[in-house]
C-alpha cells in the first residue's frame, strides 16, 4: 500500500519525534520547522489534488453533454427529409453577371428562382420551368414561391 504525502510527512515527523532529539538546539528547531513546512506543503498539494480532481469530473460531464448536443444538431436524421445531405441538395457553381464571382448555391436555393449575391447583392434570378415536367414546376423546397412558376430567364439575369 503506497502513502500520500500527508501520511509520508506524519511518518516522518514520528519518526522524529522518536528519536527524543534535544529541542533547545538550534539544529533540531530547524529540522522541526522543516518538518512542519512539508506538512503544510503536502496539505496544500493535496487540497489541490482535490480541486484537479473535481475539475476534471466537471470537464467530462461538460465534454458528455457537448458530445450529445453535437450529436443532436449535427447528426444527419435518416427519418426525415429536412437534412441538407449533398445527395438531396446538392451543390451548384454559379458566376454572379454584376461583380463576376463565382458563388456555390444549394439547389434548393435555385430553385426558389432568386438569391442574393453575397458579393455585390445583386439580385440573380433563376427559371427553370423548361427544364421541369409540370407536377414538379413548383420545385422550390423553401416555400418561397409555392404553386408560382419560377423566374423569366434561362438561368440568371
Amino acid at each position: 500500500m503506497s502513502m500520500d504525502l500527508t501520511e509520508k510527512i506524519s511518518y516522518i515527523k514520528g519518526f522524529a519525534e522518536g528519536l527524543n532529539l534535544d529541542q533547545s538546539k538550534d539544529e533540531v528547531k530547524v529540522i522541526n520547522k522543516i518538518i512542519d513546512l512539508l506538512d503544510d506543503m503536502a496539505e496544500s498539494v493535496a487540497e489541490l489534488q482535490d480541486c484537479y480532481d473535481e475539475s476534471v469530473d466537471i470537464i467530462d460531464a461538460i465534454n458528455e453533454d457537448l458530445l450529445e448536443l453535437e450529436d443532436y444538431v449535427y447528426d444527419d436524421c435518416d427519418d426525415c427529409d429536412c437534412c441538407d445531405d449533398d445527395e438531396k441538395n446538392p451543390l451548384y457553381e454559379v458566376t454572379c453577371p454584376q461583380c463576376d464571382e463565382k458563388i456555390v448555391v444549394k439547389e434548393d436555393e435555385l430553385l426558389c428562382g432568386e438569391i442574393d449575391c453575397p458579393n455585390c447583392d445583386a439580385v440573380l434570378e433563376f427559371d427553370f420551368s423548361d427544364l421541369m415536367d409540370d407536377e414538379h414546376s413548383d420545385g422550390c423546397t423553401c416555400g418561397c414561391h409555392d404553386n408560382e412558376h419560377l423566374g423569366e430567364d434561362d438561368l440568371m439575369s
